[in-house]
């Protein structure tokens, strides 16, 4: 049988690749020893305790990945509190709570589980800019790992973060949790075998959600279909909504950073639609400026001019979105695959929060999630990917660009056209040898069509 390809991706996004195929033992300890000896060295230099949150989702890989980087954070003089099983933006919750120096996520995501990968936070709990990232790849490729002296050794507790999480949504000014519970919702959650499962029936039961069905909520790490929450991965909580009658399907990746619905009767919400929601939401408590990417439906830019607030748009990639949000000092944020950012708590995706936003904005107006989605503009999003191996992706970039000089093109993150009859945006992905190609019209066959023209015109020759 021929090897495996080797897979290792290092962006400002992480290291991440297949477990044994390019993400091994002395890849993990080489970029862990790196981030520790960055992160430690910042946190003295601050007057700050070297303190790193570490948490996983449940990937079969992932208690040995987190082992290997506790011990190797350690070895280099930093402490660590180790959340076990946690959502990404449970992790990220944790090191604002602890004040810490920073935060390690062990989770690929979306990817498959044969994937794993480092995610890596800065004091501040928001993923490493592009020039911190920078700084962090150049020690690993020197290999200047810094280890202490055996009385120097990092300390480590174990302790589960979810709880203070939970309070801390509980404790946002427009949660009503007696307004949730009266609404007597009944909820599907798809935990797709990972921590999602775990977290999000904690949170519903906080809440006051009694009526809570849990389909793939065992935190197995063997995903029972394909993880990333688009609609033909989840027929079957589409299905089991519109069966059992219940108000809400919720839908969430691997580490529970993104987040999906189903409204009553059983149809698939995009996900582009989660963000609006809770922006939606927001903007009836208070105003402020709304962040989102390149690649977000337009429905943002609509439900703003309803409320009479400003959509600012980013490069592609959560960094991005939130250093944008500071910018404009944001008082939401998200990105069209289901992420919501809100600075209240922390600058990431979080579902969790996004989840509850949804619920009490169901309960305050008192609408259906179908209700809520018949009231705005119609559009449909088509997301094709096209491989690059052995191809020039830069090229194919540029020409395409060259193609449509004389139209509304952006370059800031890949190349964004704007035509009449909707958008095309054309990027290499952060995450995968792949370019992505979403498209956006007035109907699904339309949209279709946008996406399947551009991907023939990159090949083209």
């Amino acid at each position: 049988m021929p090897a495996p390809p080797k897979t290792l991706m290092v962006t400002i996004s992480g290291v991440r690749g297949i477990f044994g195929a390019g993400l091994d033992a002395a890849t993990i300890v080489r970029f862990a020893g790196a981030y520790g000896t960055w992160t430690r060295r910042r946190a003295l230099a601050e007057g700050r305790r070297p303190l790193v949150v570490v948490g996983r989702d449940a990937r079969v890989t992932g208690e040995v990945c987190a082992a290997l980087v506790s011990a190797t954070l350690r070895s280099v003089g930093c402490d660590v509190l180790d959340a076990g099983l946690a959502t990404t933006p449970t992790v990220e919750m944790g090191v604002v709570a602890e004040n810490a120096a920073g935060g390690v996520i062990l989770s690929a995501s979306h990817n498959p589980a044969e994937w794993n990968a480092l995610k890596l936070l800065n004091e501040k709990s928001e993923f490493l800019t592009p020039e911190q990232a920078g700084e962090v790849i150049a020690l690993a490729d020197a290999g200047e790992a810094e280890t202490v002296r055996y009385d120097a050794l990092g300390g480590y507790e174990a302790r589960d973060l979810l709880d203070e999480h939970i309070r801390r949504i509980l404790a946002l000014p427009f949660i009503d949790r007696d307004a949730i519970a009266a609404r007597d919702f009944s909820v599907v959650v798809d935990g797709v075998n990972s921590v999602g499962g775990v977290a999000l029936p904690h949170l519903l039961g906080a809440l006051g959600v009694r009526r809570v069905r849990c389909l793939h909520c065992e935190p197995t790490g063997l995903f029972a279909h394909d993880p990333e929450p688009l609609p033909e991965n989840l027929t079957e909580i589409v299905a089991l909504v519109g069966e059992t009658g219940a108000d809400l399907g919720i839908v969430v990746d691997p580490d529970a950073d993104r987040l999906a619905l189903v409204e009553d009767g059983g149809r698939y919400v995009s996900e582009e639609l989660t963000q609006v929601a809770a922006a939606d939401f927001l903007w009836g408590v208070r105003p402020g400026p709304f962040v989102t990417n390149l690649s977000s439906s337009r429905a943002i830019d609509d439900v703003a001019a309803r409320h009479g607030q400003a959509a600012h748009r980013s490069a592609v990639g959560e960094a991005n979105v939130v250093a944008r949000m500071h910018a404009v000092g944001a008082t939401l944020g998200g990105e069209g695959n289901g992420g919501v950012i809100l600075p209240d708590l922390h600058h990431g995706r979080d579902a969790l929060v996004g989840v509850a936003m949804i619920l009490q904005h169901l309960a305050a107006t008192g609408l259906k999630m179908s209700e809520w989605r018949a009231s705005l503009p119609a559009y449909h999003i088509a997301k094709h990917k096209l491989g690059v191996a052995g191809l020039d992706a830069p090229a194919l970039l540029a020409r395409l660009a060259a193609r449509y000089a004389g139209a509304r093109v952006s370059t800031v993150d890949g190349v964004k056209v704007d035509l009449d009859e909707g958008w095309v945006h054309v990027r290499a992905s952060n995450t995968e040898p792949i370019l992505r190609i979403y498209a956006e019209a007035g109907t699904r066959e339309a949209a279709s069509a946008l996406a399947e023209r551009f991907e023939r015109e990159l090949t083209e020759g």
